[in-house]
């Protein structure tokens, strides 16, 4: 239940329209990495990632994966601490990327820093 209240308010707070943000089976081009770079390295990178494409331009297709169940242990993630924390990096993440929209201007900034007439390699 937590699962999915946490994909419906994400997909919500940042606009997006893939069916499961944190899935971790993907296929990307390479060429998405020289336009868009990833800054996160906790949970949330999937949704950093899944925003930043979006804003880029990039298509996402999505195809059914099938998830099992668990069938013994209990998830690590789900405790008051974790959940906590990924609580706080969603609303950094959202007011950096959905009110601050910083990585839209970053390029120009970075671009407008350089010495006239020289480019970024």
């Amino acid at each position: 239940m937590i699962g999915r209240v946490y994909h419906h308010t994400v997909k919500r707070l940042f606009g997006l329209t893939v069916r499961d943000v944190d899935c971790d089976f993907r296929l990307m081009r390479r060429r998405i990495f020289d336009q868009v770079r990833l800054e996160k390295n906790s949970g949330v990178i999937c949704l950093e990632m899944m925003k930043k494409f979006k804003d880029a331009g990039f298509r996402v297709a999505e195809v059914p994966v099938h998830h099992y169940h668990r069938t013994h242990g209990t998830s690590q993630f789900f405790n008051f601490r974790r959940v906590a924390r990924t609580g706080v990096d969603v609303l950094k993440l959202w007011w950096a990327l959905v009110i601050r929209r910083e990585h839209l201007r970053a390029p120009a900034a970075a671009a407008a820093a350089l010495p006239m007439g020289r480019e970024p390699r």
